[in-house]
């Protein structure tokens, strides 16, 4: 094992995804796949659309019978027929004639755009005028438009929304390719740790950390088992790392991770076979003494005990490599952002705020509107204070070669 405590840098850590692998595939229905990740290449079957379609109720025409039109001066066209939403026509249309159709009816061969009803008037059965000229394609959506037999405009890695879920129908896909939901393991540790429904004795703490961090797994997609407390005996938790481990994608562990007598997540991780410390402290704040280790191909994480700094290193290291082993697609990391795609609203810092060099420190802020823009306030409290994450709107990045923030620079606040 490398020392102990050995401290590497977050854009380290952050390379270390690539050595971890995407979790299985499966097919789920259609109907059970908004929010899973795709995996495979979604291919058009057909045409998209299939025939050439109508966007409005009106008259098919072909354009040029409707050159030179105005209300002055309408153009007389007789009407050769009726075209229904989901009707094949059963006639062409002829030169100078128009057809009644709906919105998504298939044009007649002849015909090449739609005029609106509004611009229309009915003298009889038989005889309309129309008010506006148009132009070849006016109202209509080609065949093919949309998509072409063979294209792929989904591919994996792409998160199914609605729009993707649409798109899906339309192919034919009764069922969606997804990659499986990563299965997440949580434990916290610590003879302090009681229960939630339990009241706290002197020194007690009630375990947040189960549940924030089952909270925050859940919502990016994970499957999670909480394995609850295990108090500060070696043996035992080195027998439910093991389980974990066997059960599980990736482990969350809270506690036992800064250098102490009583911290026994190292010597956990060490009793595991296939096991590789890859990191024993992290150039953060908060969250420092974070642990990273690899077991069997699976990313084991020692998190602070601290609920607030747990929370932290999940929002800004942890949460890249899960969605990584959820197959999300890979994007590019970049100075000054907690994760690509992380959403995040510009602002002005309200305030000084100090950092050390050659540390990366995350600050909670909250926003408030200020002279027409978005000013961010620290927000000030220990890394044991839940209450700071609940009044805080984002996370400030301060870089690790900058000195801090002034008030009034320029900042992205990264939206909890």
């Amino acid at each position: 094992m490398k020392s102990f405590f050995q401290v590497r840098d977050l854009s380290e850590i952050r390379k270390m995804k690539s050595r971890f692998s995407i979790c299985g595939t499966e097919s789920v229905p259609l109907s059970a796949s908004p929010g899973r990740i795709l995996a495979a290449d979604i291919a058009a079957d057909i045409d998209l659309p299939d025939f050439r379609r109508s966007t409005m109720d009106g008259y098919a025409v072909a354009a040029s019978a409707t050159f030179g039109a105005a209300e002055g001066s309408p153009a007389y066209l007789p009407v050769a027929g009726r075209i229904e939403m989901g009707e094949i026509p059963s006639f062409s249309l002829p030169a100078g004639q128009a057809a009644r159709i709906a919105t998504g009816g298939m044009l007649p061969e002849g015909a090449d755009a739609v005029v609106m009803v509004e611009y229309t008037g009915m003298l009889d059965d038989s005889l309309i005028e129309v008010y506006r000229s148009v132009a070849p394609g006016t109202h209509v959506i080609e065949a093919g438009e949309d998509f072409r037999k063979g294209d792929i405009p989904l591919k994996p890695g792409r998160r199914i929304g609605p729009a993707e879920c649409g798109l899906l129908a339309a192919f034919g896909y009764a069922e969606a390719p997804v990659y499986a939901r990563p299965r997440v393991g949580v434990i916290s540790t610590g003879d302090e740790i009681i229960p939630v429904d339990a009241f706290p004795g002197p020194g007690q703490v009630r375990d947040i950390n189960t549940h924030t961090l089952s909270a925050l797994a859940a919502a990016d997609g994970a499957e999670v088992r909480a394995y609850g407390i295990i108090r500060d005996d070696e043996t035992a938790l080195i027998n439910i790392c093991r389980r974990a481990v066997a059960e599980n994608d990736t482990i969350f562990i809270s506690g036992g991770s800064s250098v102490g007598a009583r911290d026994f997540t190292v010597a956990a991780i060490q009793a595991q076979p296939a096991a590789e410390i890859l990191a024993h402290g992290i150039a953060i704040r908060p969250g420092k003494p974070t642990i990273l280790a690899d077991i069997g191909g699976r990313p084991f994480w020692g998190l602070p005990g601290h609920a607030v700094s747990a929370m932290i290193v999940y929002k800004a290291v942890v949460r890249p490599f899960l969605l990584h082993l959820a197959g999300h697609a890979p994007a590019a990391d970049r100075a000054g952002e907690i994760h690509p795609g992380m959403p995040w609203v510009p602002a002005h810092m309200s305030r000084n705020i100090a950092s050390v060099q050659g540390r990366t420190d995350f600050v909670r802020v909250r926003l408030s509107e200020k002279d027409g823009g978005m000013t961010a306030d620290p927000v000030l409290g220990k890394s044991g204070l839940i209450r700071t994450m609940v009044l805080a709107s984002g996370l400030v990045v301060i870089e690790k070669d900058r000195e801090g923030l002034n008030a009034g620079d320029p900042v992205r606040v990264f939206l909890l």
